[in-house]
């Protein structure tokens, strides 16, 4: 610089080199003072950025603590439930403890009669002991009896074997005794039915061709009027004429006919169809119809025919010959029949 102002000083004046220091001292004041700025902006950036740094450790504090308000306040809760809780559990527990001792007061007073009745209960036990003991008794005996039973069981079951065996063998002798007496039957009734013949013969000779006997089928027909009088049951002496002739034919068939074959001699007594009124002795046609026919019975027995062979039987209307309502035919109806039959 002082070489430049001899300079200047030589020749003429010149601004240009102190307009050029003052501009190179303008340019090194402003370096310095950026320089100076740069740093004091590098330790405030420094110290911006701590502090961000920091802050944000605040801010993650400050999160940390909001979340451990959040949990203590919700622990509080679950601490408030559980306390509700054990109040209710406690007032449980005194109620529970109240009742306790209510009951432990009453077991105290029953106590004693407790001690009676685990005697009684002893002595139960005991007579239970020796009931069971007897029962246990009476099953043996009952096992001994259920095997006895089971050997007669078996025992049965072979008799019943045997038996159906001998069954068999007895169906097959009955079938052919079954075949041997419809035989001895059929041969039976043909002697019955020969001796009727016969005994019917006889019967028609001696007693004639009359217009009040008649023989229908099997059986020989009186007229009501040949034996008794009308609404009567007492015989006729022309009625015991007649009876009587029957009667010596029954005594000679009964002589005859082996004594094996079961024959009868049945009596039937028949009305009309026209009701009794106002009579003394019978009260319905049945009446007077089963008396007829005893009545003969009767007299036929006491001159000696067989009262086994003698059956009496009363018919009343209610077999009709002629179901005209006439003379005629009430007189038809009103009948004595013999017929010789199987007892």
């Amino acid at each position: 610089m002082a070489l430049a102002r001899n300079r200047r000083g030589s020749s003429e004046f010149n601004y240009w080199p102190g307009f050029v220091d003052a501009l190179s001292t303008l340019v090194l004041a402003i370096v310095f003072l950026l320089s100076i700025f740069l740093v004091v902006q590098f330790y405030l950036s420094q110290e911006v950025t701590g502090k961000d740094k920091a802050l944000e450790q605040l801010t993650a504090k400050l999160a940390q603590l909001n979340d451990l308000l959040s949990l203590e306040k919700l622990g509080k809760l679950n601490l408030d439930e559980q306390l509700s809780q054990m109040r209710a559990g406690l007032s449980a527990a005194e109620s529970e403890r109240d009742r306790i001792k209510g009951l432990y007061d009453g077991l105290a007073g029953v106590g004693s009669d407790a001690a009676g009745r685990n005697t009684e209960l002893n002595k139960a036990l005991d007579s239970e002991k020796q009931l069971s003991a007897r029962a246990l008794a009476q099953v043996e005996v009952l096992n001994q009896q259920i095997s006895a039973l089971r050997r007669q069981l078996a025992a049965l079951e072979e008799a019943l074997e045997a038996s159906e065996k001998r069954d068999k063998e007895s169906q097959g002798r009955i079938v052919d005794l079954g075949q041997r007496l419809n035989v001895a039957l059929a041969q039976r009734v043909q002697e019955l039915s020969r001796y009727r013949s016969e005994f019917f013969g006889r019967l028609r000779a001696i007693l004639g061709n009359r217009p009040d006997i008649r023989v229908v089928g099997d059986r020989f027909v009186f007229q009501s009027e040949v034996f008794f009088d009308v609404g009567q049951a007492a015989l006729l002496p022309e009625g015991r004429a007649e009876l009587d002739k029957v009667a010596s034919a029954l005594i000679e068939l009964d002589k005859q006919i082996p004594a094996e074959i079961a024959w009868v001699m049945r009596v039937d007594g028949h009305t009309d169809s026209r009701p009794i009124l106002n009579s003394p002795l019978f009260k319905s046609n049945w009446e007077l119809s089963s008396a007829r026919a005893i009545s003969v019975v009767q007299y036929l027995i006491s001159l000696g025919v067989p009262a086994q062979r003698l059956v009496a039987a009363g018919f009343a209307e209610n077999q009709p010959l002629d179901t005209a309502q006439t003379e005629e035919a009430y007189k038809r109806n009103r009948r004595i029949e013999l017929k010789l039959t199987e007892r």
